[in-house]
């Protein structure tokens, strides 16, 4: 599961004992060699896609990590690039990992509920971030994403379909996520990660309330599961409303 190099079973066990923040500062040394960090696959996937819908001139990796999807953005962004997240672990490891030799590249520790900017990016996109928010989070942060984002730009991130009961990952995935849910319910500080807490339609909704326009696109070399479904989509938001989104209640 882990490649040479990866973190043992008793330092996941100390991280899972953890906060996220705290778990995560933990785990960057490592984190690229587990597989929890979003493959190279997925990234080439995701950056061929979203070219066609540039250019871009700023960008912004939402929950960044080591840097992997903040390199993607290197790649698309032709004035600056920055990477956010709330690890000071990720984010020391990030700045070793990820160059550039085109946009500006900057680092910034924040938690994403409340980003320090306003209207300063064409593009913002997300890898693998989502299972970390509660679904009553969902809101507030589709909201502060829109705030960054100037009108006519993007927010981007793949999903992946989910199994289904017959395929033994759907009960993998359903008991990690019946485990999390009884350390929470005895452990403190809590550690939210969740698989199957992120639905794909109720998010959509939410983002189309939060004043986004939302398409779907079939990432290439995924292929379709048997009903032609794609295995593998990116969700593009496109920030359309300047108004303020309605509260809900």
């Amino acid at each position: 599961m882990f490649r040479p190099g990866g973190p043992t079973l008793r330092e996941l066990a100390v991280q899972a004992l953890s906060s996220v923040e705290h778990g995560y500062d933990l785990l960057a040394p490592k984190f690229d060699h587990t597989p929890f960090r979003t493959p190279d696959a997925l990234l080439q996937s995701v950056a061929g896609t979203l070219a066609p819908l540039g250019p871009f001139e700023d960008g912004l990796d939402l929950c960044c990590g080591t840097g992997a999807g903040t390199g993607l953005l290197t790649g698309l962004c032709r004035r600056s690039v920055t990477g956010v997240d709330f690890s000071a672990g990720m984010l020391d490891v990030a700045r070793r990992r990820v160059t550039s030799d085109g946009p500006d590249l900057s680092w910034v520790r924040a938690d994403v509920r409340a980003l320090p900017f306003t209207a300063a990016f064409d593009l913002v996109v997300s890898f693998g971030a989502f299972g970390h928010f509660l679904p009553r989070e969902l809101p507030g942060l589709f909201s502060r994403v829109h705030t960054v984002l100037r009108p006519g730009g993007r927010f981007a991130f793949p999903v992946t379909a989910p199994p289904w009961p017959a395929d033994p990952a759907f009960w993998t995935l359903l008991g990690f996520d019946a485990v999390m849910r009884i350390r929470n319910a005895v452990w403190r500080p809590p550690f939210v990660m969740y698989y199957r807490a992120f639905r794909l339609g109720g998010v959509l909704a939410e983002l189309t309330r939060r004043g986004f326009a939302v398409e779907l696109h079939a990432l290439p070399g995924f292929g379709r599961r048997g009903d032609g479904s794609p295995r593998a989509r990116l969700v593009v938001a496109r920030r359309t409303a300047d108004t303020t989104p309605p509260r809900r209640a």
